[in-house]
């Protein structure tokens, strides 16, 4: 069985960051985000 990785991703509303999360949120990772 896989560990959910817990991930900041800042910069979450841009291009790169919207896609890599959700990348991970369709892994069942765990994801928080920043925004400025």
């Amino acid at each position: 069985m896989r560990r959910v990785a817990r991930v900041l991703i800042t910069g979450i509303t841009g291009f790169a960051g919207s896609h890599l999360a959700e990348l991970l949120l369709a892994r069942c990772d765990e994801v928080h985000g920043l925004a400025h």
